[in-house]
């Protein structure tokens, strides 16, 4: 690994370049710190509560069809990082999820969108939970655009494996980078 962004364990590294377009939250600025309410309460961080960040996006191509959602901590000490939520199947007339949209009742998402199961096995959001002394991790909180109205995929499916069938339909993506730990 010379090439410092693939040293930097970029998780969008080595996937094929997109457009990007904008993606906004009122929760968390990009390259801040996540807010107590963003870590999680599951895992027993104090003060978490695992409520996902409100998240707003504009400036996607025409030819968007759907979008999913995703937050990624490529710094988790497993070897293969750590997903902490997934959506997919959001239709292309929403831009906006408000914030704990990633709740475990799934209430707050749009019609026919639904949560993955994450790496803690639960179909919701779970929130940043840094073990102690592995430093400062990386939350990749991502919006991309598809070509495609939905992914005919099972609600039991990974996040890598929502991410391998929207990767051949990924036509732009957005990101905001969020921070915890030490």
């Amino acid at each position: 690994m010379t090439d410092q962004t693939q040293a930097n364990n970029d998780p969008y590294y080595a996937l094929p370049e997109v457009p990007g377009f904008e993606l906004r939250s009122s929760t968390v600025a990009d390259r801040t710190p996540f807010a107590p309410a963003q870590y999680s309460g599951v895992f027993g961080v104090p003060g978490g509560q695992d409520i996902s960040p409100e998240l707003t996006w504009s400036g996607f191509p025409d030819e968007t069809r759907s979008f999913i959602v995703t937050v990624f901590d490529p710094d988790a000490p497993t070897g293969s990082g750590f997903w902490h939520w997934a959506v997919g199947n959001i239709p292309v007339s929403t831009t906006h999820l408000v914030e704990n949209a990633g709740s475990e009742t799934q209430e707050l998402l749009p019609a026919g969108a639904f949560a993955f199961p994450n790496d803690a096995g639960l179909a919701r959001y779970i929130g940043a939970a840094p073990p102690a002394g592995s430093g400062v991790h990386r939350y990749y909180i991502t919006v991309s655009a598809l070509d495609v109205a939905r992914l005919e995929l099972d609600a039991g499916a990974s996040p890598a494996f929502l991410g391998f069938n929207a990767g051949p339909h990924t036509i732009a993506r957005a990101t905001l980078v969020a921070y915890a730990g030490e």
